[in-house]
């Protein structure tokens, strides 16, 4: 039957309920346990009312068994349709799989075991338009998937719990920092420049001040003016959105943690992210081992370090005083000479180096520490060689998942640094130096490390995702878009600075 020939039918039903006096949409009804529960604490003859979405119905002559499942799990009803002027009668003549309905009755094993609710009692709470779909094909409609969220919840169990787990996650998260002294905040979305990461911003227009504001990149710059007005340890679970590519890596708009913390350094974020992620691990999998697309991650501390200097004078020659020019004939040497820079900066040089070294085999979690200055404008450099920042960035199964600094908190030096950066920086349109920020600095702000976490890529680890878009309910999709395949348009993410 046609899509439109089922929804005509539904209707027809829909107008049966209404015609027999029985509210199709929202008629009061509070369950009082959950199926979970019911199981768990299964008791022959005890009462229960439960609410849920119909699954499935089989018809045995004057007996009807269906299916109800709420968040938690599915329970088997055991309904008798002997009286063809009850109300429950007329609902189960009306009712199809996807309506959302509340019962009420005793439990009971049938037969052949089954625990079950001999329902007494219905009440008819939603009626459903749409058939659910049979069977949901996994990749081959990946994209529907993605653009009709709310079906694939309702047919995969297994999607759902995977977005409990991630609301777990964060959880755990909030709760480890909050043990640690550390303040939840939150800053600006809107903002009137884009600054504390490299990334190309979403512009918009206030029309009230006639001014541009842009959705916010990072949260780094107003979580420091927090440092400077005497907030010591806080930290913010934030939405970011840059204009950038799309991958199974990349969406426009994620989830980032940004901690900071007074009187600490890039030492200490390290050893927080070590607690923060694998403290992660051992509360949703009660080990430090999981296995991610086919290899197994050891999340066991403490985690190897390596230093990104040496692994780029090794593998390319580069030292951080070389000039853009040297740089690239430097890449080109160690490729084969097929280069493709978009404009030659050392940032756009670099930005290939880190890729090359993106493709290496890294399963379990590594720091790559000492990152070039002219890398990162935020952050302190060395006493001993001003080359090199006191930086680190997190990678787990090839993928970057966190970044931090010594935060520098000099005002002096940080204008200098960022009026270097925006020469340096190919990636982005829309950047000024943030005044305000630098007017806060000259107030004086402690001695701080502060680190990123991108929470989508640590769920992704933690519950074995593929793509960036299966762990984010409403990824941002194509208008119009073929429901066969999902197009990627690479795009790599641009690194917080």
């Amino acid at each position: 039957m046609e899509t439109d020939d089922i929804k005509q039918v539904r209707i027809q039903k829909l107008n049966q309920l209404l015609g027999a006096q029985i509210p199709a949409y929202g008629e009061n009804f509070v369950p009082t346990t959950s199926v979970a529960e019911t199981l768990q604490n299964f008791q022959e003859g005890r009462e229960v009312k439960l609410a849920g979405r119909i699954m499935a119905q089989r018809s045995h002559g004057k007996v009807l068994f269906g299916d109800l499942a709420d968040q938690t799990g599915r329970m088997q009803l055991f309904i008798k349709l002997e009286d063809p002027e009850s109300k429950v009668y007329k609902i189960c003549q009306a009712m199809d799989i996807g309506d959302i309905v509340g019962v009420e009755g005793a439990l009971f094993h049938t037969k052949t075991g089954q625990p079950s609710v001999r329902v007494a009692n219905m009440t008819f709470l939603t009626k459903s338009l749409m058939s659910l779909p049979e069977k949901w094909h996994g990749l081959k409609d990946v994209e529907t998937r993605y653009r009709q969220r709310y079906v694939d919840l309702i047919a995969n169990p297994e999607v759902r719990e995977l977005f409990i787990k991630r609301s777990k996650i964060i959880s755990y998260i909030r709760a480890a920092l909050e043990k640690k002294g550390f303040l939840e905040v939150e800053t600006p979305m809107l903002q009137p420049l884009a600054g504390g990461a490299r990334g190309r911003p979403f512009q918009s227009r206030h029309n009230a001040y006639d001014m541009d504001v842009f959705l916010r990149i990072a949260p780094e710059l107003y979580l420091k003016r927090l440092l400077v007005g005497g907030f010591e340890r806080v930290y913010e679970l934030n939405r970011n959105f840059r204009n950038e590519g799309i991958s199974t890596r990349h969406n426009p708009e994620f989830t980032m943690l940004e901690v900071y913390q007074a009187y600490g350094n890039y030492e200490d974020m390290m050893k927080l992210t070590e607690d923060l992620i694998s403290g992660a691990v051992k509360e949703m999998t009660g080990g430090y081992k999981v296995q991610y697309q086919g290899q197994e991650i050891d999340f066991t501390t403490p985690w190897e370090r390596r230093s990104f200097a040496k692994v780029v004078k090794e593998k390319f020659d580069i030292d951080p005083q070389d000039d853009a020019p040297t740089m690239l004939e430097k890449v080109k040497a160690a490729r084969g000479g097929k280069v493709k820079v978009e404009k030659l900066t050392r940032s756009g040089v670099m930005k290939i180096v880190e890729e090359m070294l993106e493709e290496e085999e890294l399963v379990n979690p590594v720091f790559f520490t000492d990152y070039f200055t002219f890398l990162s404008p935020l952050a302190k450099t060395f006493a001993d060689n001003p080359w090199i920042a006191q930086r680190f960035e997190v990678f787990i199964a090839g993928m970057e998942v966190g970044n931090a600094y010594s935060e520098l908190n000099d005002p002096q030096e940080q204008r200098k640094r960022l009026t270097e950066d925006l020469e340096d920086d190919i990636e982005t349109g829309n950047r000024n130096v943030d005044e305000d920020f630098l007017h806060a600095l000259e107030y004086g702000m402690p001695p701080a490390g502060g680190l990123g976490i991108g929470i989508d890529r640590l769920v992704m680890l933690l519950t074995d995702s593929a793509s960036i878009r299966d762990v984010i309910l409403f990824p941002l999709l194509k208008p119009h878009a073929p429901t066969e395949h999902v197009e990627e348009i690479e795009g790599k993410e641009a690194e917080d600075v």
